[in-house]
């Protein structure tokens, strides 16, 4: 074997592989003619090596160099060691790529763990007017639609609040395994920057909010996801946070979950939004219950769309000066989505049971009033939304809502304050110029009344920019 070098740096290299090739061969010599079909295989493997250095010598030679590269033949065919049994590669060989990173960015994970990455970022411009008085600064209903804080009063002066914020992007991590005896796992953290405690239009220091965050194997589930009592998956497209927020269940929490098929049932953190006697349209938390939130859910799916069936139990309990009761309530929801063709689907939600205000909305109202003698009293609530989705072309689409929510208030005990009904319609447009960007316009409009026959109005239109990844 004859090689030639380009120039003197590079002898040490070419010499290094010669010996390597060489000494085999050398030992090859001394074999008996014809050899075993193992020296027959080393013979072939030093063939190819001899194939791979010239190659490599070809390469580094200059482009000026002249007289065209000799070009060297195939090697033989080479039996490939023995490997275990597995599916044929099917097509060409797939390009040699290095790893994107020397470690596994799961280090401490179960091995064949999947890792995921996820969220987008949200900008909003909203502008808001109010008919009976103005929201207050850094009120959360300046950024989301909140029916409580909708001014009412009768004759205040209206406002009008401009306001730009990216407080809604969101990112989320979540990794998955299956183990070599089929079971699956899963856990999945999610957050936002809708956290206010250090936040002003100043500073715009906005903090951390925990959405999700739990871990799920086969059919069970422990941590805080969406509650077993809402339907997330049914969500309308919408330029707010949530949509038609009037009537609609929502609501994350920590649970335990059991779901097999289309039945899922849940134990889930409880809580009581009470209102005080005489306490108008103020609510006050309390977590005094011993009983967990139970849930049960069945939905069916097909091209038609999905259905499902929902219902809650729970116990109300107060302890303060003025009440130590306990209560117990409980709601049934429907709802669903029906597809009409690729470019309609008509989504819905109707909800009805004593003492679910806490599930509606942000906390709408209060699941309980207090009487005069300190005893709870469930408030009856019925709820609901429809919504219209519609796509023009791949990229232009839009969707037009209506949401309500009425309360039965005892006058006597909740005063005049209380909110009685609650309603708003919006309708918006998105628009998608690139794969995971939206551009969207939308305008509402709700409407708040209290016990005693004053309203208030709110208006907004907002506009959003969105990229998910």
């Amino acid at each position: 074997m004859n090689i030639r070098f380009a120039s003197p740096g590079r002898r040490p290299l070419a010499v290094a592989l010669s010996v390597a090739l060489l000494a085999p061969g050398a030992a090859f010599a001394q074999s008996a003619p014809g050899g075993t079909a193992r020296e027959q295989a080393l013979e072939a493997r030093i063939a190819e090596l001899e194939r791979q250095v010239q190659l490599l010598v070809a390469a580094q030679r200059p482009p000026a160099a002249p007289g065209p590269v000799a070009a060297v033949p195939p090697p033989p065919a080479i039996a490939p060691p023995a490997r275990a049994a597995g599916p044929a590669a099917v097509g060409p060989a797939a390009p040699a790529r290095g790893p994107i990173q020397l470690t596994t960015i799961t280090p401490g994970a179960a091995p064949g763990t999947t890792f995921k990455f996820g969220g987008f970022i949200k900008a909003d411009f909203l502008s808001t007017r109010t008919s009976d008085g103005t929201l207050a600064d850094g009120a959360v209903g300046r950024y989301l639609y909140i029916p409580l804080q909708t001014p009412v009063g009768g004759g205040r002066a209206s406002g009008v609040d401009t306001d730009f914020h990216a407080k809604f992007s969101r990112f989320n991590l979540g990794v998955d395994t299956v183990t070599e005896g089929g079971d699956k796992l899963s856990a999945f953290i999610e957050m936002d920057f809708f956290g206010n405690a250090l936040a002003t239009q100043v500073n715009n220091l906005y903090g951390g909010t925990l959405r999700h965050a739990y871990v799920s194997w086969n059919h069970w589930l422990a941590g805080q996801t969406w509650s077993n009592f809402v339907d997330a998956n049914n969500f309308p497209e919408s330029a707010d946070i949530l949509g038609p927020t009037d009537g609609i269940l929502f609501g994350r929490q920590a649970q335990i979950r059991y779901t097999r098929g289309g039945l899922s049932l849940s134990a889930e953190n409880p809580e009581t939004l009470t209102t005080a006697y005489q306490g108008g349209s103020a609510v006050v938390a309390s977590d005094r219950g011993a009983m967990p939130d139970l849930t049960g859910r069945y939905t069916w799916k097909g091209d038609w769309g999905n259905f499902g069936v929902a219902a809650i139990a729970r116990q109300f309990r107060t302890r303060t000066a003025a009440s130590n009761d306990t209560a117990f309530g409980g709601a049934v929801s429907v709802g669903g989505r029906w597809v009409f063709n690729a470019r309609n689907d008509l989504r819905y939600q109707l909800t009805y049971g004593e003492g679910i205000a806490r599930y509606l909305g942000f906390g709408n109202g209060s699941d309980v009033e207090v009487d005069l003698n300190g005893n709870l009293r469930t408030v009856g609530t019925l709820a609901g939304w429809v919504g219209w989705h519609h796509v023009y072309t791949p990229r232009l689409r839009s969707t037009v809502m209506y949401a309500r929510a009425d309360y039965d208030h005892a006058l006597a005990y909740a005063g005049e304050g209380a909110t009685k009904t609650q309603q708003s319609v919006r309708a918006n447009l998105f628009y998608s110029p690139l794969p995971k960007l939206d551009l969207g316009a939308e305008v509402m409009y709700g409407r708040r009344e209290i016990e005693s026959g004053d309203s208030g109005d709110i208006s907004r239109l907002q506009f959003t920019t969105k990229y998910s990844f």
